[in-house]
């Protein structure tokens, strides 16, 4: 029999309000973030917002596809005073998320991201 596949760094898929999150870390964080809302610190939190760090485009020798690569952040944190945050809840600071980090800056280097 198959057994499910654990998380290298022992993260648990982990519920709140029906939305299934990829740790307990990044669930506490949003329950966080809901109390900041219902205290009117927050208006509004999107989860796992996109951003493009390389265009798609096509190769020129092969004419293949490359698909676009992107940055997915745990959440866009918009506060009452308008300013935005964009939040990452990190456990371990992976070689994938290092780059990916540093292609984020290259291409968008007015955005923040916080690591909590």
């Amino acid at each position: 029999m198959a057994t499910k596949p654990k998380n290298k760094f022992g993260a648990r898929k982990t519920q709140v309000n029906g939305i299934t999150f990829d740790s307990k870390r990044e669930a506490n964080r949003y329950r966080e973030l809901l109390l900041l809302q219902r205290a009117g610190i927050v208006k509004d939190i999107e989860l796992h917002p996109q951003y493009v760090l390389i265009d798609k485009f096509k190769h020129k020798r092969t004419g293949k596809v490359i698909q676009p690569i992107k940055y997915t952040a745990d959440f866009l944190v918009t506060y009452a005073d308008g300013h935005q945050e964009i939040e990452d809840a990190k456990g371990a600071i992976t070689r994938d998320y290092a780059l990916r980090k540093k292609l984020f800056y290259n291409r968008y280097p007015d955005l923040e991201i916080k690591e909590v």
